[in-house]
């Protein structure tokens, strides 16, 4: 559904290139984790493979299709969700989304599209009056409405409380099994890792490393079972190897002994310990 060889971007004004040859693939239904730092080259390279900035080198295809064949034709096709919500905010809600409706042949019931995104009681409402939460929720509902084959999402759940949060990467999720391929550009290494096939970690506009987060969980953790417990009115741990875990008699004999166990947690690594060991680079906006 995407395809990027050799994607180079510079700014004007600038001498520095933003985007140094980036290269990856994205397949039909995979939620794709575009992560890294504030400046890093995220929302250029989000702004290129939507059309909005041409002066690039490199190959891009949308669809199959060079970008720089796309016309208007392209946004039919594809969704787009900004971090920063702009709307009419002196209409309400339900007028935003009637407005965008007529630019397109096909949308979905736009009751239904506000109940997805939590504004069911919201839609006569003036957006002046929405928080950012429900701007941002707005916005996604907008950029899905015409049913895209890609959807493109910048911080989609930034400024959302964790029960609108929740419902958003549920939302997300079902689009994926419905056959939507979704890009989503982040900071949030805990949001990618709940929703991403695969993320990309990209600083200073290059591709440091592509992978599932589970394989990069695995690759970068240890394979180690901290047993945490107490010991008369002592805490202690112990740590075992994975591997041999259940032939283990120390390990085994700990969980039998009578001791109170607190709890038991695997040496795992987290998206945001890796990124930093191998960016060498923080994520703090």
């Amino acid at each position: 559904m995407i395809s990027v060889k050799g994607l180079k971007f510079t700014y004007r004004k600038t001498s520095e290139e933003t985007l140094r040859g980036l290269d990856f693939k994205i397949e039909k239904g995979e939620i794709f984790g575009f992560l890294g730092p504030s400046g890093a080259g995220k929302s250029t390279t989000q702004k290129v493979l939507i059309g909005l900035l041409k002066d690039f080198t490199g190959e891009v295809k949308i669809m199959d299709r060079d970008i720089k064949e796309w016309g208007q034709d392209l946004y039919e096709n594809i969704g787009i969700s900004f971090e920063m919500p702009t709307h009419y905010e002196s209409l309400t809600a339900l007028e935003n989304l009637q407005y965008f409706q007529t630019l397109y042949k096909d949308t979905y019931d736009l009751d239904t599209l506000l109940g997805w995104v939590g504004l069911e009681t919201d839609g006569n409402t003036r957006v002046s009056k929405f928080s950012k939460g429900m701007k941002v929720r707005l916005n996604v509902a907008r950029g899905i409405m015409h049913k895209p084959e890609v959807l493109f999402l910048d911080e989609p759940t930034t400024g959302l409380d964790p029960v609108n949060a929740r419902n958003i990467k549920d939302l997300i999720l079902r689009l994926r099994e419905e056959g939507t391929t979704v890009f989503i550009t982040t900071h949030n290494m805990t949001v990618a890792d709940e929703l991403c096939d695969r993320v990309s970690f990209i600083t200073a506009g290059k591709l440091r490393i592509t992978d599932s987060p589970e394989s990069l969980k695995r690759k970068y953790g240890k394979r180690i079972v901290t047993v945490s417990y107490r010991e008369k009115k002592d805490e202690k741990n112990s740590d075992f190897p994975v591997d041999g875990l259940g032939k283990n008699h120390v390990f085994i004999n700990l969980l039998n002994s009578g001791k109170y166990i607190e709890a038991l947690h695997s040496q795992e690594s987290t998206l945001e310990k890796i990124f930093i060991l191998v960016t060498g680079q923080g994520l703090e906006e």
